[in-house]
């Protein structure tokens, strides 16, 4: 069907600009019977938490690539697993962001500018100082999560609560218990 302003093409319509319909740090109001102030605040927790597991996904595939020495393939897989699973957190993270009305931190340069996980050197590390850096990345969203599931509890957000405690906490700390193990100091073998 084709009408006289617009006739029909296969034609893509390229270099499009659009308003902004919604800031970031905003949110709109949905039915979910929560209070403005109890989404905002879990918005803006959860956009905090977003960034740094955005971040720690990315560690985890830099050192996945990068790793040297006898333990290679092990750690090759473990990294590519626990990867996996925080790119799922992700996910899972921005869409409930998105559940509560607001607006999900998503720009990896913006994802930089909150995160607060130290960004690491651009060359490779010794494999120990990698493992340290990943615990030392889950130790940071861990205490977040913590402190923010105790309060979007406290505001009545049992959805949040919810998929910091059940998700992102028993994730964290299943990943940390993995890879805190492979820093302890034991022989391969035993002559």
């Amino acid at each position: 069907m084709s009408t006289d302003s617009h006739p029909l093409s296969s034609q893509p319509w390229l270099h499009q600009k659009g308003e902004v319909i919604q800031e970031f740090g905003t949110v709109k109001q949905f039915p979910l019977g929560l209070t403005h102030d109890a989404r905002m605040y879990s918005c803006q927790r959860l956009n905090r938490i977003l960034a740094d597991t955005q971040i720690l996904y990315g560690l985890y595939k830099k050192h996945h690539w990068l790793l040297r020495g006898a333990t290679f393939y092990q750690l090759h897989l473990l990294l590519d697993k626990h990867a996996d699973e925080q790119l799922a957190l992700v996910d899972t993270l921005a869409e409930r962001v998105q559940t509560l009305g607001g607006v999900a931190v998503g720009d990896t340069r913006h994802v930089a500018e909150i995160t607060s996980i130290p960004r690491p050197p651009d060359g490779v590390e010794e494999v120990p100082a990698m493992l340290s850096r990943l615990l030392a990345a889950h130790e940071t969203i861990l205490t977040d999560a913590h402190d923010a599931a105790t309060r979007t509890g406290e505001l009545g957000d049992d959805g949040t609560n919810d998929l910091l405690v059940s998700q992102v906490i028993r994730t964290g700390e299943l990943q940390a218990w993995f890879l805190a193990e492979h820093l302890v100091d034991t022989p391969l073998v035993r002559s």
